[in-house]
């Protein structure tokens, strides 16, 4: 790809992640502030012309000795520069408003496009070429809003301030006349010519210098992000950790990530330290160019000192106007990295939910309160078969236990029920989800008080009566005390104890179908009968299909599903008259 198709991908990309929040419900809003910031910008351009014209009239004053007007172009400034202050503090706060409604909304975007139809979830079990996605949500969503609105009012303030300049420099200049060869060269407004051509001279050097950036910076903050995610990592699975005495393996990954961070890291203030070179020496000659090149006029009296103060005044602002890439190159080099990580997790995004391995399944929603495999087929995300042509009739009220050895597709079949295990061929037939609770062998537990994680996912409702009487029945009434307490509950309750209250979810929310997966494997067996006899008496018109490789929980099942993992195969088993 050459770099006019680059820049075209580029400017593309940012119109892709622009144009929905400005053709949103927020829309007028949003045009209301950007009119109002580009009104006090063009404000300021016209203080940055007023100021200009101030500099010939003070300094010709001061030439002169006006003591009168000096003064008064002293109380001119006042106003001027008290005006200038007022709208640059407005435009400021007007951008941040901006920033913050943009932001608002386009997170709300991501959050919701990154949890509807479960895609959080099929990004981190199928998902390729997506790292850190709450990165790109929270760090990248700010970057991208804050980079396009400075950067969108950088531009119109540098050409509002370059077409306000260049023709107060193009009358202010003269014309340059010399000699080449025996032909007389005249030049009208030279040094707007040369303003342009030093400006060129320096945009080519800055992105010579500078074009490695943008993959630079994209690779940083990935790196930055799997640094931190390492660490967050070790910190959920402290105990683990611990138990195995793992920390040399630990801060060998921590110093490994690291080390890549800081190599990447020194390339990129190698790049950057050239680059400071380049801006360094443009901007200072600019300082003194003008002054060098009008001087000879003001020697020979063509020019006051007024006059040459606006000159180089003039000059400076277009000189800065043309220069606007060569100051921010770097800034734009990570606004693009940007750029195309948020593109790049929009479409990662988009790719899982229109890439479905479910095409050839048919799921209907039955009211018959029942769920039945048709020829069903599931598949390994590598396309190998994990069970073939399943045939199987779940009645209601018909407690079963799956049963299999381990990796014959327990856990896997279960998710084929909760619709979330995309590689599946046949026809199911099962309630609505909402009738349905899946309990796994460790529950999640959100963070925030302790009630909150009982009531999780937060439609039900039950007074704090019923729930101290849940928790006792459920043997973790000892946790009432802590029932407002806010913590992270799945680093403060034992596993055991996460499974309790996974228990007292089911009684509340009382569901038509129990799913549960090794939900009892860390109780004792006293607890989890326990358990199971509650299930069984307060939800007598709940169905529990249970996987669990314990002898003890089979009596409180009617039949078993057997998985045959050579043959790949699912068998349905009664239990005897004896066994029951």
């Amino acid at each position: 790809m050459n770099k006019a198709q680059v820049g075209r991908k580029f400017l593309k990309n940012v119109w892709l992640l622009t144009k929905s929040y400005w053709q949103s419900e927020e829309k007028k809003k949003a045009f209301a502030l950007l009119f109002a910031i580009v009104a006090l910008t063009l404000g300021i351009v016209y203080m940055l012309v007023l100021l200009n014209q101030w500099n010939n009239a003070f300094y010709t004053a001061l030439q002169n000795y006006q003591k009168e007007e000096i003064f008064n172009q002293l109380y001119r400034f006042t106003y001027l520069a008290f005006a200038y202050i007022i709208m640059a503090v407005y435009s400021y706060y007007l951008q941040q408003v901006l920033v913050v409604n943009w932001r608002r909304w386009l997170t709300n975007r991501y959050i919701d496009e990154w949890l509807n139809h479960k895609t959080y979830y099929r990004l981190q079990m199928f998902g390729v070429g997506t790292d850190n996605p709450d990165q790109r949500i929270s760090e990248d969503v700010r970057m991208f809003v804050e980079m396009t609105i400075k950067f969108t009012i950088g531009i119109l303030k540098a050409f509002c301030t370059l077409v306000s300049f260049v023709f107060i420099l193009w009358n202010l200049s003269g014309p340059l006349q010399f000699t080449v060869g025996g032909v007389a060269m005249h030049i009208e407004g030279y040094l707007v010519w040369v303003a342009l051509l030093y400006s060129i001279i320096g945009t080519w050097l800055t992105h010579i210098v500078g074009r490695k950036l943008v993959d630079l910076n994209y690779v940083q903050q990935r790196y930055e992000a799997d640094f931190r995610f390492s660490m967050m990592r070790m910190r959920e699975n402290a105990e683990s950790v611990a138990f195995y005495s793992g920390e040399t393996q630990e801060g060998g990954v921590f110093k490994k990530r690291f080390s890549l961070l800081l190599d990447n890291f020194w390339k990129i203030v190698n790049k950057q330290k050239q680059l400071v070179w380049i801006n360094s020496c443009y901007s200072q000659i600019a300082i003194i160019f003008p002054f060098v090149v009008t001087i000879p006029r003001y020697l020979s009296k063509q020019i006051t000192l007024g006059g040459l103060m606006q000159i180089a005044t003039a000059f400076g602002r277009v000189q800065d106007s043309l220069s606007y890439f060569v100051d921010t190159y770097a800034s734009i080099a990570e606004w693009q990295a940007v750029v195309d990580r948020l593109t790049g997790f929009g479409a990662h995004m988009l790719l899982v939910k229109n890439e479905n391995p479910q095409s050839e399944l048919k799921r209907n929603v039955t009211t018959q309160n029942e769920v039945v495999f048709e020829d069903v087929t599931i598949n390994l995300p590598n396309g190998t078969n994990l069970l073939e042509h399943i045939n199987l009739r779940l009645e209601p009220q018909s407690h079963l236990l799956i049963k299999g050895v381990s990796g014959s597709g327990k856990s896997t079949m279960m998710r084929v029920i909760a619709g979330i295990w995309p590689y599946v061929k046949g026809t199911i037939t099962a309630p609505a989800q909402d009738s349905c609770m899946f309990i796994p062998q460790k529950p999640y537990l959100p963070l925030g008080t302790l009630k909150e994680a009982l009531l999780y996912p937060g439609h039900a409702k039950c007074t704090d009566e019923e729930l101290l009487a849940l928790m006792n029945t459920c043997c973790i009434g000892y946790l009432a005390q802590d029932l407002y307490v806010e913590a992270d509950w799945s680093h403060v309750l034992s596993v055991g104890e996460q499974q309790r209250l996974a228990f007292v979810r089911a009684l509340i929310y009382s569901p038509q179908w129990l799913f549960l997966d090794e939900a009892t494997s860390a109780l004792d067996e006293a607890t989890e009968k326990i358990m199971y006899q509650l299930v069984t008496t307060q939800l007598p018109q709940t169905t529990v299909i249970s996987v669990g490789h314990r002898r003890t929980i089979e009596a409180f099942h009617q039949g078993y599903i057997l998985l045959d993992k050579e043959k790949k195969t699912v068998r349905y088993c009664q239990k005897s008259k004896s066994q029951i």
